[in-house]
């Protein structure tokens, strides 16, 4: 069993191997036409479930084959160009060599004598992202496994540092659990949800967090939110953080942030940016200023891999002062004893809620040194400016309705049926076979492998959507994907939709209104 392992005397078995693996890879990359088989888990899950895991192989061809069977063959592949549906992308080839590098040789970034380097590297990552977004000279960070993680860590820190402004205004000895019931977080009607998770981890609940209505373009209102501002301070609330957005997973909206951070210091609130799909603006080179106001948040989410087209995980959370981080620091004698601070170590798991944790950051530094942040902007641009030569395509075609011109790379919009031929007056459709066509195209469309789309709910009704990260989708493959679509929906239509607008008579009462706004029939 020690051939196994990993080490100077192995060296060769360790290359054979992984060299077998990466062209397996590279096969499959090479001959996948399509993003998805469209297998269905009832056809998946007794293949899985017959493996004996007490019964090894005992050789890496023979698992790699099996694998193959299990996983690879009927993978999501996110490289193919009509893979449209959610924040994934696909990855650039020198953070894959990162990945293969810190695998092999596991370093630990919890504490300086698990990684030497790779702590400076990490260190010297969050500060150059701290200097892209213009936090200052005493900002800091720590990568963590995601989105939603930063903004735990970040929001555990507005409550921290809100609990202490409570103390210092009304009393040191105040316990923590008296204040948590008034502390509120202001966020977008539109932010990520793990916002509410968030609180709800935090003990605040999540009826804490106060939903700000937003305009038509997607984007949180400051006039929304100076009112809800001024209410929570008439009613003797504690306003613990405000979350603004920049790039919501939705529709990519970006948030009026120097509007928003005027707020948060009028009234003294932590600001938190969840940049976690618009972190990609901070290497643009034609769409920077949409971030305009971001360098005054208390703290930012990044999700590199998103924008900057790495490999799950990489993403860090950022602050403005590095102070703050003290809120995270727990010392243990057998791992980071305080007389290590002390004596300057650089020990990462100072500022992290996790303990162990994997050199993520070596995939984003060797992107940067072998391809150069502008790079990977120009990638993150080129998405962009797909996204708005798609919606070009969707607000001329008759048979689509879309919500909203994209900032980013996302486009939020659904089929409607055309009028049926030989219709005279027609009026409206039953909006929800509107929705049942539409659920039944992205259905239809994922079980051919053909496409993948997402979709998502606008004011109570289903919508389909594009999310554009692969620079080497075409409009055309757009178009082609919306043509599959409407022929799904249409199929699925039929004769249904002809309006149901039955004639009004002394002997028949008048049609129900209906629960939704009618969608009119083009």
């Amino acid at each position: 069993m020690r051939s196994h392992l990993l080490n100077d005397r192995t060296a060769g078995s360790y290359r054979r191997t992984v060299t077998a693996g990466v062209e397996h890879i590279a096969a499959r990359l090479a001959h996948a036409d399509r993003p998805f088989t469209g297998i269905a888990p009832p056809a998946l899950a007794p293949v899985v479930d017959a493996v004996d895991l007490d019964l090894p192989l005992g050789d890496a061809d023979a698992a790699l084959a099996e694998l193959d069977r299990l996983y690879l063959r009927d993978a999501v592949y996110f490289h193919h160009p009509r893979y449209l549906a959610h924040l994934n992308c696909p990855v650039v080839i020198p953070a894959v060599l990162g990945e293969a590098v810190l695998s092999a040789i596991n370093s630990s970034l919890d504490t300086w004598d698990q990684s030497a380097g790779a702590t400076l590297i990490e260190r010297r990552l969050v500060d150059w992202t701290a200097a892209r977004i213009g936090l200052g000279p005493a900002a800091d960070g720590v990568f963590t496994s995601g989105g939603t993680q930063s903004n735990l860590h970040a929001l555990l820190l507005a409550r921290e540092e809100a609990c202490d402004g409570v103390r210092k205004q009304h009393g040191a000895d105040l316990r923590t659990a008296e204040i948590l019931p008034r502390l509120r977080v202001l966020a977008s009607a539109h932010g990520h949800f793990s916002v509410r998770k968030a609180a709800s981890l935090l003990g605040l609940g999540e009826e804490a967090v106060v939903e700000v209505p937003c305009d038509a373009e997607r984007r949180m209102r400051p006039a929304a939110l100076a009112a809800a501002l001024a209410e929570l301070q008439r009613d003797g609330l504690v306003p613990m953080a405000v979350v603004a957005t920049a790039g919501t997973t939705d529709f990519g909206s970006v948030d009026p942030l120097a509007q928003v951070a005027g707020l948060c210091a009028g009234y003294g609130v932590w600001l938190h940016v969840d940049a976690a799909y618009g972190c990609g603006l901070l290497v643009s080179g034609r769409r920077r200023h949409l971030l305009a106001g971001i360098e005054r948040a208390d703290s930012v989410t990044v999700d590199f891999h998103k924008s900057f087209f790495q490999p799950v995980s990489s993403s860090a959370v950022l602050v403005r002062d590095r102070a703050t981080l003290r809120h995270a620091t727990y010392h243990a004698d057998y791992l980071n004893p305080e007389r290590m601070a002390a004596e300057q170590i650089p020990n990462q798991v100072d500022k992290s809620l996790q303990t162990t944790r994997r050199f993520d950051a070596l995939k984003l530094w060797l992107t940067l040194r072998v391809m150069g942040a502008d790079g990977v902007g120009s990638l993150f641009d080129e998405v962009c400016d797909l996204a708005g030569a798609g919606w070009r395509l969707l607000d001329e075609d008759p048979r689509f309705e879309v919500v909203v011109r994209p900032q980013l790379s996302t486009l939020v919009f659904r089929y409607v049926p055309a009028a049926p031929a030989g219709t005279a007056a027609p009026g409206p459709v039953d909006p929800a076979l509107v929705d049942a066509a539409n659920l039944h195209a992205r259905e239809r469309l994922a079980a051919s492998g053909a496409a993948m789309v997402a979709g998502t709910k606008v004011d109570g009704r289903h919508y389909l959507k594009f999310t554009l990260l692969n620079p080497e989708t075409t409009t055309e493959d757009l178009a082609a994907v919306l043509d599959l679509i409407a022929a799904h929906a249409a199929d699925h239509t039929g004769e249904s939709l002809v309006p149901d607008v039955p004639a009004a008579s002394a002997s028949s009462p008048a049609p129900a209104a209906p629960a939704a706004p009618a969608v009119p029939v083009r």
